[in-house]
C-alpha cells in the first residue's frame, strides 16, 4: 500500500522493539553488539550479512532515521551523520579524489561556501562556483576532473529557487551526479530526487528536527546513477582493496552509495550520529508536515507585510507574486517556500544591529528552521569570512537580515518586528 506522506513521517522506520514491545523506537545506547558467533561476526565484516558491529558504523536508532529519511525523499537508502556539514564531506567523499572538482552553486549558506572555498583544498578537491541559474556557466565549469554539481533546493540565506529540473540535465549530460541540499525545503516541500537529484543532503538540526536541540545530517542516496558508466567514481566502481577486492556497485547495486557511506565513510572518517541525536530527530520528523504548513502560512503573511512596509528595500521570500523565482515554487516547492527569507532595510547596516537587538520575540541565533522565529545579520556573522562580492552573490549584504519564521501566532511576529523597525529606523 502506498502511504501517504504524513503516514510515513510516523511510521517509516518505526516498529515496535522486538525484545519489549516499545511503540516508540528506542534509544540504543550501546558502543558494540555480541555477535551470535564467529561465523555470524565474519559475515559482518566482510558485508556479506547486514547487522550491528559498532556504532560508529551501525546503531538501531540511527537506523530507523536513516530509513525514514530514504523513505520521506524516495531515495533507495541514506547515511546519518553528525552534522549537515559532515553530510557534505559524505556525499563528495566516495566520488572525489585529489585533483578533483566540484562545480557549486555561489548562493550557498555562508558555512558551505568556507566549507567548499577552502577546507577541501586540504583533501586536494577544489570547487567551481558558479550562477546555478546561468545553465551555459554550469556547463562550462564541467571539466574532466568535475565529480558532481552541488546546490541547495531554496538557498540560505537569500531563498533562492533552483531550476533543478534543467541543473539535472546538465549533470547528465556530464555523466555527474546531482548533489541537492534540501535543508531550507525539506522533503515535505520539495522532493530533489523526483526532479533529477542523485544524492540529497540535510542538515536535520533545522527544520528536520525542528526544536533547536541537537546537531545531525543525513546523506540520502536516490539509487538512480550508475556508478559504473564511467572510470571516473573508483571508490564505487572498482574493488576495494579493504573489503578483499569488492567492487560496491556490483554488489550492492542501488544501494552501493549508501554501503559506501557506511562500510567506509563512517568507518574511516567516524562522523556518527549519536543515537540520542537520532531519537530526537525522529521524534521532530513526526510533526513534520504540520510544523511546515503553520512555518508557511507564516512567512507568506510576514513577508507580505514587510514588502509593503517603507522601512524595507527589498523581500526575497520566493512565496511572493514579485520574486523572480515565483514559478520554481509552483514546480518544485508547490505546498509553498518555506519559511527563510531576507530583508533589505533602507536604514542600512546600523539599522540590521538595532533591529536585531531590539527584537523580543525573535531569537538572534545561528539557526534556523526552529520552532521559534529567529534572526541574524549574516554579514557579521554566518556570512563574515566571505568578501564582500561573496556575501552579495549569497544574498548576505550588510543592509541585509535573515529571518526564518516559526510557528506562533502570526500577529505577534509582526507586532514584534513593527515595534523593532521603528527603533531600527529612528
Amino acid at each position: 500500500m502506498a502511504y501517504g506522506f504524513d503516514t510515513l513521517q510516523v511510521h517509516a522506520g518505526a516498529r515496535p522493539d522486538p525484545a519489549t514491545g516499545a511503540r516508540q523506537v528506542p534509544i540504543y545506547q550501546t558502543t558494540a553488539y555480541v555477535f551470535r558467533d564467529a561465523e555470524h561476526a565474519a559475515a559482518l565484516f566482510n558485508l556479506q550479512e547486514v547487522g550491528y558491529i559498532y556504532s560508529r558504523l551501525t546503531n538501531p536508532t540511527v537506523a530507523a532515521l536513516q530509513e525514514r529519511m530514504a523513505t520521506l525523499e524516495g531515495g533507495a537508502g541514506a547515511v546519518c551523520c553528525s552534522s549537515g556539514h559532515a553530510a557534505q564531506i559524505m556525499a563528495l567523499f566516495p566520488l572525489m579524489g585529489p585533483g578533483c572538482n566540484v562545480v557549486v552553486s555561489n548562493r550557498l549558506y555562508g558555512g558551505s561556501i568556507t566549507q567548499f572555498s577552502q577546507t577541501i583544498k586540504r583533501f586536494g578537491w577544489s570547487a567551481k562556483f558558479v550562477d546555478i541559474d546561468d545553465l551555459e556557466a554550469v556547463a562550462a565549469a564541467i571539466d574532466d576532473d568535475t565529480r558532481a554539481v552541488f546546490c541547495e533546493s531554496i538557498a540560505n540565506p537569500g531563498g533562492h529557487v533552483a531550476d533543478l529540473r534543467a541543473v539535472a540535465d546538465v549533470a547528465d549530460a556530464a555523466g555527474l551526479p546531482l548533489i541537492v541540499d534540501n535543508t531550507t525545503a525539506t522533503p515535505y516541500l520539495c522532493r530533489p530526487i523526483e526532479h533529477g537529484a542523485t544524492l540529497v543532503v540535510h542538515s536535520m538540526t533545522k527544520y528536520l528536527t525542528g526544536n533547536g536541540t541537537v546537531t545531525g545530517g543525513v546523506v540520502v542516496d536516490s539509487g538512480n546513477f550508475n556508478w559504473s558508466a564511467s572510470d571516473k567514481f573508483p571508490s564505487l566502481s572498482e574493488p576495494e582493496p579493504a573489503y578483499h577486492g569488492l567492487k560496491f556497485h556490483e554488489t550492492f547495486g542501488p544501494l552501493a552509495f549508501t554501503f559506501h557511506g557506511i562500510a567506509v565513510g563512517l568507518r574511516d572518517l567516524g562522523m556518527t550520529l549519536n543515537p540520542q541525536a537520532a531519537h530526537y530527530t525522529l521524534l521532530g520528523i513526526e510533526t513534520l508536515s504540520l510544523r511546515m504548513q503553520r512555518t508557511v502560512e507564516n512567512a507568506q503573511a510576514v513577508a507580505e507585510w514587510l514588502e509593503k512596509d517603507d522601512r524595507i528595500e527589498a523581500v526575497t521570500y520566493a512565496g511572493l507574486a514579485s520574486s523572480p523565482y515565483h514559478d520554481r515554487v509552483a514546480k518544485y516547492c508547490p505546498k509553498g517556500a518555506s519559511g527563510l527569507f531576507t530583508a533589505t532595510l533602507k536604514s542600512g547596516y546600523d539599522g540590521c544591529v538595532k533591529l536585531v537587538d531590539s527584537l523580543e520575540l525573535f531569537s538572534h541565533v545561528a539557526n534556523l528552521g526552529d520552532t521559534r522565529s529567529l534572526i541574524i545579520h549574516s554579514a557579521s556573522t554566518t556570512h563574515r569570512q566571505l568578501t564582500p562580492e561573496q556575501q552579495k552573490a549569497a544574498g548576505a549584504s550588510p543592509n541585509v537580515v535573515r529571518l526564518s519564521i516559526g510557528i506562533e501566532t502570526v500577529d505577534d511576529i509582526i507586532a514584534d518586528l513593527d515595534q523593532a523597525l521603528a527603533r531600527a529606523s529612528s
